[in-house]
């Protein structure tokens, strides 16, 4: 199992949100570039990065960010936010991105999504952000009726390299992740399925290794680590015990 340490970009600046929410991010640095290292030197290979402005606006808005990023790191760099066309996957494959991560565009586009999966094989994540077992799209700003196993279900034949699923009402609040739906839905599609959302110490990443034959490829950890709740050389240590 892959643990992924997260670098979530606002203006710049290295932050976790409460629940999604723009107006509740804490600021833990303004050097993303060096934040990646300090996960490289930790033994990370996998790197998390979101554009949190871009998802809002549908672009990129932290590019110098994530250019840093992936200058420093010598590791695979899996990014989204706001990536929703054919140019802007292609300019950050060619930059050196390992994989896209897609919400908004899936839900709302999935062909799109399906033509850059065919095209890029192995190096689309298809983003399924949960809020009350719904889709939530737009940065999480908005809640839709489709639901979780139903969005996983779509992308199935689709060549998709896995689902990433987030319960928004655990991120950043250190509740612990939520295993229960994690599993479920792993067990209920065929993608293999990253964790994300509320991990807050080493037992999660423990629960979720048990589970790495149902199908649970790996976890995104943000705010865990930066409080110093996780250690990141631990976290991956039990990880690759799964």
């Amino acid at each position: 199992m892959i643990v992924f340490p997260a670098i979530d970009l606002k203006q710049g600046q290295v932050v976790r949100l409460a629940e999604g929410d723009m107006d509740r991010a804490t600021v833990y640095g303004d050097d993303p570039a060096a934040q990646a290292m300090l996960f490289a030197e930790a033994g990370s290979q996998y790197l998390h990065v979101v554009d949190l402005d871009g998802s809002f606006a549908g672009r990129a808005e932290n590019r110098e960010a994530v250019e840093a990023i992936l200058e420093a790191f010598p590791g695979h760099v899996q990014l989204g936010g706001g990536i929703r066309t054919r140019e802007a996957v292609a300019g950050w494959f060619d930059l050196g991105v390992s994989r896209i991560v897609m919400g908004t565009a899936a839900l709302k586009d999935p062909q799109f999504v399906k033509d850059m999966a065919r095209e890029y094989p192995g190096g689309i994540v298809v983003a399924v952000d949960a809020r009350d077992g719904m889709v939530a799209t737009e940065g999480w700003a908005e809640v839709s009726d489709v639901s979780i196993v139903d969005m996983a279900r779509r992308f199935e034949d689709a060549g998709v390299a896995s689902l990433l699923f987030t319960d928004i009402g655990r991120d950043g609040l250190l509740k612990g992740c939520n295993i229960d739906a994690t599993v479920d839905l792993a067990r209920r599609t065929d993608l293999p399925v990253i964790a994300s959302g509320g991990v807050k110490g080493l037992d999660d990443i423990r629960l979720l290794a048990v589970h790495a034959n149902d199908g649970i490829e790996g976890v995104i950890t943000g705010r865990a680590l930066y409080d110093g709740r996780l250690d990141l050389a631990a976290a991956i240590a039990m990880a690759e015990k799964a």
